[in-house]
């Protein structure tokens, strides 16, 4: 079913959401940004006369239960994702929610029965952009048997030196974040589309910055690791090699490596390489453009709400499987135990 005017509420308008969110929902004919609010009512005011948005609202409560708002925006930090979203549902709204999905895999999994009871709403959440210009053509070698049998996989997110100075963000703070770690989901929602997803974790985290001042100067504790190795076992039969780190400057680019009996697959700096046995190195694999995914997560919500194609990035359903594996991840490193997917 077309519905010829989608009218948007924005809860939560942090980066993403301002530089991508919001001006491309606002180039799509018949789509329409009617509300906002933000964590203040002056920051909601500044959103609003920066896009031309015509009603601030004083809480999201308020805004997700409208009977002029057709459909949720959730650019909040992951705290929030959760509560939001099972209201937006409950209020019949269809809902595009920031990663990362939720603050663990019992939200993420509450958010994705919600979605289930309501199969005429669409439930979306933001993709993982840091695969996008190889996924097609990864998934087409690895369909044509360019690999044989995969059987292990390197996945590593190197941020340079630490920074011993940086203030505190959202990001170091459990009770915003959750169980996120780093991009550590991000990455792991790229290599799901590759190859699938995990069966067993073991991990180890450490956190080499002990307190950092938030913004008001005072010193908080940080729970959430800056160096983490994992291994896990795949269900594709692999052996994955997790390192995400803030400690390990000048270490190489960050990317993902496909090992297999016949040939090696890696993607690293956007660029694709590759090689098979009897060769003497990888060498670049050109992509064409017309295979590269782009960012195209309004347009899809959009059509989604309209009826004109079905959500593929991200299903909510996807989205609990990196959450669990985050979770899993975080289980690990306080238990010293390998942690079985999916969760029980």
């Amino acid at each position: 079913m077309h519905a010829a005017h989608i009218r948007i509420g924005i809860v939560g308008a942090g980066a993403n959401t301002r530089s991508k969110h919001i001006p491309h929902l606002q180039a799509i004919p018949d789509v329409e940004i009617v509300g906002v609010c933000n964590r203040s009512r002056a920051s909601s005011a500044r959103v609003a006369q920066e896009f031309g948005i015509p009603t601030v609202y004083e809480n999201w409560q308020a805004l997700v239960t409208s009977p002029d708002i057709d459909a949720i925006v959730i650019g909040t930090w992951p705290d929030m994702h959760c509560p939001v979203a099972l209201a937006a549902l409950a209020a019949d709204k269809h809902v595009l929610c920031e990663a990362r999905m939720a603050m663990h895999g019992a939200e993420a999994r509450a958010m994705r029965d919600a979605a289930r009871a309501r199969p005429h709403l669409v439930a979306q959440v933001v993709p993982s952009p840091f695969t996008f210009r190889a996924d097609t053509i990864v998934r087409e070698l690895i369909a044509a048997n360019y690999l044989g049998d995969i059987l292990a996989v390197e996945v590593r997110d190197t941020r340079g030196f630490i920074d011993r100075q940086a203030p505190l963000r959202w990001r170091h703070d459990l009770s915003f974040s959750g169980v996120n770690i780093m991009t550590l989901g991000i990455w792991y929602e790229g290599l799901m589309r590759w190859i699938g997803p995990a069966t067993r974790v073991m991990a180890l985290g450490k956190t080499f910055v002990k307190m950092r001042p938030d913004e008001h100067g005072i010193l908080r504790a940080i729970q959430i690791p800056d160096h983490l190795d994992i291994s896990a076992d795949m269900a594709c039969g692999a052996q994955a090699h997790f390192q995400l780190s803030q400690v390990t400057g000048l270490s190489g680019p960050s990317g993902i490596t496909l090992y297999g009996s016949n040939g090696t697959l890696q993607f690293a700096d956007n660029q694709l390489f590759g090689g098979q046995t009897g060769d003497s190195a990888l060498r670049e694999i050109p992509i064409p453009p017309a295979k590269e995914v782009r960012w195209r997560v309004e347009e899809e919500f959009i059509n989604a709400i309209r009826g004109l194609e079905e959500v593929t990035l991200t299903t909510f359903e996807d989205g609990v499987k990196y959450m669990e594996f985050t979770e899993a991840v975080t289980r690990s490193i306080a238990s010293g135990q390998s942690i079985a997917l999916p969760l029980l």
